[in-house]
């Protein structure tokens, strides 16, 4: 090479050296511009460091202020400000991908799952083709509005036992959901079940002490790293032991949905309240042995700032935060 061209080739890595510096030297300002406006298009990132992340459904955040409608981004930030560390889009039916995106940027609230409750009527389950394809197409789109507002996945309720015998309409839904899988993993997001009083992979009608062994079953029937379960805390109180329940699934719980549940009145009430028979410390036991790090959302009823902090104390109290 001669000293022409050597001149040319140390000044281009001298000026290329020093953009980078000096790109390098920007960028932690800007990362700490965006945390401080996260409306001019930073990433909205949860709170790291935590094992348990609390969270609420934005179903049980109020619609309404007085006469005002409020927007999904202000009801987002309603949840930030009630100390949510973020916020289950449940109401994914109602938002395309892009407004799902938008409202958390605007909010700068995190949003880490999506619930379309469609999947009570138009189930995976029905005997018509018809009904799971519309099913699938729900299941699909929570994927994708997952995806864009920055979430890891999506809950699903599978189907309704009353729809067929047992195998029958459980290798529907497996049909289904399997289809859905190419989708999910593209996206980087879990399709994760909840436990609910839908007949299915429990007995409604016998006591409790139940175990989780046919929900295990069909989880692992998938045999994929994207299948899981969101478990309810609360839901099976009234069946089972949540602490045997957690330890059983271990790897394949994912996230948790909290209530409180008196067995003793059989009826669902506010977490840790006087009548929450629900034993929080075997299950704080239970997290810990199976080293849980995730989401734990409230479903209860909720309302304005006030009421959802109220609930995120409870949470906080429950598992000893």
């Amino acid at each position: 090479m001669n000293d022409t061209k050597l001149n040319l080739s140390r000044r281009s890595f001298v000026s290329t050296t020093l953009a980078l510096g000096a790109a390098t030297a920007v960028a932690p300002l800007r990362a700490a511009d965006s945390a401080a406006k996260p409306a001019s298009g930073g990433t909205i990132l949860p709170p790291a460091g935590k094992r348990l992340l609390l969270s609420c459904k934005l179903t049980m955040i109020a619609k309404k202020a007085g006469d005002k409608t409020l927007t999904v981004t202000e009801r987002l930030r309603m949840a930030g400000d009630a100390g949510f560390d973020g916020v289950d889009f449940d109401e994914a039916g109602s938002f395309t991908a892009d407004e799902a995106r938008e409202a958390v940027r605007a909010s700068g609230v995190f949003v880490h799952n999506a619930i379309n409750h469609t999947h009570w009527g138009v189930r995976l389950t029905d005997a018509k083709q018809e009904t799971r394809d519309k099913a699938r197409a729900n299941l699909d789109h929570c994927l994708r509005v997952s995806h864009a507002a920055g979430g890891s996945g999506i809950l699903i309720v599978v189907g309704q036992g009353t729809d067929g015998p047992e195998a029958e309409i459980e290798e529907r839904c497996r049909a289904e959901i399997k289809k859905s899988l190419p989708l999910a993993a593209s996206l980087g997001q879990a399709i994760l079940f909840e436990n609910v009083w839908n007949k299915m992979m429990y007995d409604h009608d016998k006591g409790p002490e139940q175990t989780a062994d046919r929900f295990i079953k069909f989880v692992d029937s998938f045999n994929s790293p994207w299948v899981g379960m969101y478990y309810d805390v609360g839901n099976h109180w009234k069946y089972a032991q949540p602490s045997d329940w957690i330890r059983a699934f271990g790897r394949r719980c994912v996230k948790l949905d909290v209530k409180g549940f008196s067995r003793a009145k059989n009826k669902f009430v506010d977490i840790t309240s006087p009548d929450d028979d629900l034993p929080w410390d075997k299950v704080r036991a239970a997290l810990s042995d199976t080293n849980f790090c995730g989401w734990a959302t409230a479903e209860v009823g909720g309302g304005d700032v006030k009421r959802l902090t109220t609930v995120r104390e409870q949470m906080q109290k429950a598992f000893g935060l």
